[in-house]
């Protein structure tokens, strides 16, 4: 900002009418550009996690009291009616049966020992035997063959190519415990001497990590695949730091898959390079970032989860009433197309009832409409200043829940499609907290590594396949593909 002329009350009473004027139209000016600044510092400093896409993390020491955007339901806690309990029953087959005899009876002393006992009254105790690792030795035999005077050695099993290693299982747990379970190197190291008594090298769990990532390509061919040719396709990108450098870690998930990969740009270049985006035709669900708008090939749907922080973000800091009616709004909305979910006969019913469409839409014009009265377009810039003219958080909102309220209001056309990316946001959260583990990764190449590894056991779990199972089978050269969602189903 250039500073402005100073005058002395002497050279004010010498200037003349115009330049009076002209002098108050700069100040004004100058006011104005002043107010936007301060207002954008308060703006920063009002924000957090709570009404912005920041982390909790950001918010410091002095967090503030959790309010949370969701509706209360009258629901009373703990499981609700229906809910499947998670209670161990008895097993028809116990692996051990325990007799615990009766010599006396505990009334009179009586001798019990010669009586037969009438029933039992059984116990189970669910536990784990002491564990240990096993040792096998592979031999192969060597002969000397009289055809060809060759002396011959069998061949060993594809895997078994040193003198002494550790085998699959204890690589698919190294691998498993350090990926999933955010264990550093080291105290996974730890971790397996104290269950088996064997301590193997740092170097062992990096190389179970390649070998995973590499036994899993298949996998991750398959998953690319299917989510480039998927109805609804949840994405999203965060920050990662990388050889000490920033990157970006890009997402792509449904309900049975997960992709996630590394790159050093975050927008469009990144986007297509990956792949998935340029060949989608459905539904990208993601948060407003204008790179995925550039792909138009496919529709967009937008977050409601990131439209409700916004909206308490500027019903906390501007106090604008139009921004509490839309969150009651979307929340209404929401809550309805739930109960109609919940009330139709599978199939039958995959939309609000017309009429209900045409109120939610009129409501959702008023309320815009009221947002735009007390929040019109800024005044046009002076010719020498480039570009469009600055906009306040409140106008900015309304123009993009204005211009693409077809994405932001289509979950209540089609029941199929989803409010919000909290999907997206779930799968890469856990990415996030890697990196609060151990601070970054050292080389692009580990990065890689754990993306392709969280992918696979990511798409695993939501499959309901066996984690350790498929992480064995990954590593024996047979690793698990991923179904599609109507085999899957």
């Amino acid at each position: 900002m250039e500073p402005l002329p100073r005058f002395t009350r002497e050279q004010l009473e010498q200037l003349d009418k115009n330049a009076l004027i002209d002098l108050v139209l700069l100040l004004q000016d100058h006011l104005d550009e002043l107010s936007q600044r301060v207002q954008k510092l308060e703006d920063q400093v009002s924000k957090q996690s709570r009404n912005s896409s920041k982390p909790p993390s950001s918010d410091g020491l002095s967090k503030p009291k959790t309010r949370s955007l969701r509706q209360a339901k009258g629901r009373k806690p703990g499981g609700q009616e229906g809910h499947p309990g998670h209670t161990l029953e008895m097993s028809e087959h116990a692996d051990h049966i325990t007799i615990h005899e009766l010599s006396q009876c505990p009334h009179c002393a009586s001798d019990l020992s010669a009586v037969a006992a009438s029933t039992h009254v059984r116990r189970q105790v669910y536990d784990v035997p002491p564990v240990r690792i096993e040792v096998t030795e592979h031999r192969a035999e060597i002969k000397y063959c009289g055809q060809c005077q060759q002396c011959v050695q069998a061949a060993f099993p594809v895997g078994v190519s040193q003198p002494v290693q550790y085998g699959a299982r204890l690589k698919a747990q190294a691998s498993y415990l350090n990926n999933y379970h955010f264990i550093p190197i080291a105290r996974t190291c730890e971790l397996l001497e104290d269950f088996y008594g064997h301590a193997p090298a740092w170097a062992f769990v990096m190389d179970a990590n390649q070998a995973l990532a590499t036994g899993c390509e298949p996998a991750l061919v398959e998953i690319h695949r299917q989510l480039c040719q998927a109805d609804v396709v949840h994405c999203d990108q965060s920050g990662l730091r990388v050889e000490g450098k920033l990157h970006w870690l890009h997402s792509a998930s449904t309900e049975w898959l997960t992709f996630f990969a590394l790159h050093p740009k975050r927008g469009q270049e990144a986007m297509q390079e990956i792949g998935i985006l340029p060949a989608l035709t459905g539904y990208a669900v993601h948060d407003h970032w204008s790179s995925y708008l550039t792909f138009d090939q496919c529709d967009h749907l937008f977050c409601n989860a990131h439209h409700l922080r916004e909206l308490q973000f500027i019903s906390d800091q501007y106090q604008q009433p139009w921004a509490n009616e839309m969150t009651q709004l979307l929340g209404d909305i929401r809550m309805e197309v739930a109960e109609a979910k919940t009330a139709a006969t599978f199939g039958s019913v995959n939309s609000l009832e017309p009429d209900r469409l045409a109120h939610y839409a009129a409501k959702y014009e008023a309320i815009l409409q009221r947002g735009f009265e007390v929040n019109p377009p800024p005044k046009t810039p002076p010719s020498s200043k480039r570009g469009r003219p600055k906009q306040s958080p409140p106008k900015n909102l309304l123009d993009r829940l204005d211009k693409y309220r077809t994405g932001v209001l289509a979950f209540m056309h089609d029941f199929a499609l989803p409010f919000d990316n909290n999907l997206a946001e779930r799968d890469i959260r856990m990415v996030k907290v890697k990196q609060k583990v151990s601070g970054a990764f050292r080389t692009r190449q580990g990065a890689q590594t754990f993306c392709a590894i969280r992918s696979y056991i990511s798409t695993v779990r939501k499959q309901g396949a066996n984690v350790m199972a498929a992480l064995y089978d990954a590593l024996t050269g047979q690793p698990f593909i991923p179904l599609p969602l109507a085999a899957s189903a």
